[in-house]
C-alpha cells in the first residue's frame, strides 16, 4: 500500500493551486494538500511547528508572493531543525539566474515552471524527481 504524501504548496494565485491539485490528481499520486496563500502564513506555520504538527514531506513554493516572499520562507526552512530537510520545490515564472542561483543557495530540489508545464524538460525533471522523492 502507498503511503499517502503531505505536501504544502504556498502560492497566492488561485489558478495556480488549481493546477497544482489538477495535475497530482491526473498523475494519481495519493496525496494530502496543504495550501498556504502567502509567505506570513508558512513562517507562522514553520516557527509554531510542534511536536503534534506534521510537517510535509514535500513543499511547492512560490518566491513571488505578498507579504512575505519565497526565499524569507526558503531562510525560515532551512534554519528551522525540524524543517531544515524538507524538500523543496520552486514554483516560478522567473526565469532569471539571479532567483534560480539564490534558490539553489537555499538548498532546493528543484524548479518547475508556473504554469505548471510538464512538456517543458526541466520542469518535467524536477516534478518527476519530486515524484521519486514522495517514493522513497
Amino acid at each position: 500500500m502507498k503511503r499517502v504524501i503531505h505536501i504544502l504548496l504556498i502560492e497566492d494565485d488561485t489558478l495556480d493551486q488549481m493546477e497544482v491539485k489538477r495535475t497530482l490528481e491526473r498523475r494519481n499520486i495519493l496525496h494530502r494538500l496543504t495550501i498556504l496563500t502567502n509567505g506570513e502564513e508558512a513562517i507562522q506555520m514553520i516557527e509554531a511547528t510542534e511536536e503534534d504538527i506534521e510537517k510535509p514531506d514535500i513543499i511547492l513554493l512560490d518566491l513571488n508572493m505578498p507579504k512575505r516572499n519565497g526565499f524569507e520562507v526558503l531562510a525560515c526552512v532551512r534554519g528551522n531543525d525540524q524543517w531544515k530537510d524538507v524538500k523543496v520545490f520552486v514554483l516560478t515564472t522567473s526565469d532569471e539566474a539571479l532567483d534560480k542561483h539564490t534558490a539553489q543557495l537555499h538548498g532546493i530540489s528543484g524548479f518547475i515552471t508556473k504554469p505548471l508545464k510538464l512538456e517543458s524538460p526541466s520542469s518535467l525533471d524536477a516534478f518527476n524527481l519530486m515524484i521519486d522523492l514522495m517514493n522513497i
